[in-house]
């Protein structure tokens, strides 16, 4: 059984486990599924904005498309999810691709 089939048989016992839901984004991700990455990626931070390593997958996927306005607003977000939860590393992280992002002329 492959990875995506996996993941969807754990949710269909947990449709709400952010966690195998981000797994599933990536593995879409992987495939070229931005679509339904992108959906998941919403999905898990409307419902739990605290989980903080899908707001810097939802930015290089939006980058990754076009919609680099959206990407920074998406890493502006999490940085300050991360900071207010103490998570230097992951501020750090979305920061550094927030200024990757530099200022073009959007």
């Amino acid at each position: 059984m492959d990875r995506i089939s996996k993941l969807k048989e754990y949710l269909a016992a947990n449709d709400k486990d952010s966690f195998l839901q981000h797994a599933l984004a990536l593995e879409y991700i992987k495939i070229g599924n931005d679509e339904d990455a992108r959906n998941l990626f919403n999905e898990i931070l409307l419902r739990e904005p605290t989980y903080i390593g899908s707001y810097y997958h939802l930015g290089k996927l939006l980058e990754r498309v076009g919609d680099v306005k959206k990407a920074m607003l998406i890493y502006e977000r999490g940085m300050f999810e991360a900071k207010r939860a103490g998570d230097n590393h992951a501020y750090n992280e979305l920061q550094g691709a927030l200024e990757e992002i530099g200022d073009e002329d959007l």
